[in-house]
């Protein structure tokens, strides 16, 4: 019987350092993937003097996994998380470079994904919490923040640390609420701005596909970033896209941008499996009565209209913005939001599309 992820977890428990905590009370360990009876993990120690100190302790962590029942290899890279300058020149961006053909990533069953006609439609927002409704659900599922210009999957899932690269090829990803994540807000300071042609973009684009370890996925979310530009065309013509999801609110100037997204992934001739109707209400917490701020059923309308399905309908919501912006997607709790999200993703999986 193949060795689960929990049992690897609770033999990591075991191996302790000099204070006394775990590998994992001290969250370092990186990217643990289980394939069969294939183990691997990254020990990443908080810098490289630290990390010269800790072979014994990556032999020590090797070997418990080793003597689990089921397990048939080990694989453990000891990698040290520093400062930006010290890391393994890893350079994101630049041209791309020629491709044979539409590239997947290897283990990765399905791309999706998420775009919108205009900014400020809440994307990102869907795109996390569906991510995160996803791996609650039992799926597999990797984030692709691919808004290069305005990455925002960094503060939305609280991550804000340096992706490791052992080699200064191969980036290995993020871990938060269940989910494999990779942006490149990771790799600059907050605030910093990304000046960059279009060529940088897809090359950018490229690397986060291809140089990323991304394991086993049931599913790879790619967050895009607003319009009909260079990212969406190099992931529709570079990548074997399963298919496409457009998001938008209920207002006629949001849909006239939407029905351009869903002409761009027609042209493209990149399905789309639904759209996802945000903003759709508003509650009143005080008296309970809705109020349609911009519209109802826009949406709804241009799905019949278009055949495809409408996925969902999304209220304005205050504890959805609370929650993006401390970290933990709202979909990661209980409530009627996380409700709503665990509906469009078993809509989803029930679909065969995740």
């Amino acid at each position: 019987m193949s060795v689960t992820k929990a049992e690897v977890e609770a033999a990591l428990e075991r191996v302790a350092l000099p204070d006394g905590k775990s590998l994992l009370a001290h969250d370092l360990v990186r990217a643990l993937t289980v394939d069969g009876d294939k183990v691997r993990f990254v020990i990443e120690a908080p810098n490289a003097d630290v990390a010269r100190q800790m072979a014994p302790l990556r032999d020590a962590a090797e070997q418990v996994v080793r003597d689990l029942p089921g397990v048939g290899d080990v694989s453990v890279a000891l990698t040290a998380h520093g400062p930006a300058a010290k890391a393994p020149s890893l350079k994101v961006g630049g041209h791309p470079k020629p491709q044979e053909g539409p590239m997947k990533p290897s283990g990765v069953k399905r791309i999706l994904a998420i775009g919108s006609g205009k900014g400020g439609v809440g994307k990102s927002t869907v795109s996390s919490n569906l991510a995160v409704a996803l791996a609650k659900a039992g799926r597999k599922v990797g984030l692709l923040d691919a808004d290069i210009y305005g990455p925002s999957q960094p503060r939305m899932m609280g991550v804000n640390k340096r992706p490791a690269s052992p080699d200064g090829k191969t980036i290995i990803p993020l871990q938060a609420h269940g989910v494999t994540l990779m942006s490149i807000g990771f790799m600059l300071e907050e605030g910093k701005a990304v000046v960059w042609r279009g060529p940088m973009l897809m090359g950018a684009l490229q690397q986060m596909l291809g140089q990323v370890e991304w394991g086993e996925l049931d599913v790879l979310l790619v967050d895009l970033p607003p319009g009909t530009g260079d990212v969406q065309l190099t992931l529709c013509t570079k990548s074997e896209l399963s298919g496409a999801i457009v998001v938008s609110t209920p207002q006629d100037v949001a849909l006239i941008d939407a029905r351009k997204a869903l002409d761009m992934f027609a042209t493209l001739k990149t399905p789309v499996l639904g759209l996802i109707e945000n903003m759709s209400m508003f509650v009143c917490p005080d008296c309970g009565s809705q109020h349609e701020i911009f519209g109802h059923g826009g949406v709804k309308a241009e799905a019949e209209k278009m055949g495809v399905p409408l996925l969902g309908s999304l209220p304005i919501d205050l504890e959805t913005r609370l929650a993006g912006d401390s970290g933990t997607p709202v979909a990661a709790g209980e409530g009627p939001m996380a409700e709503a999200y665990a509906r469009i993703a078993q809509g989803l999986i029930e679909g065969g599309m995740a």
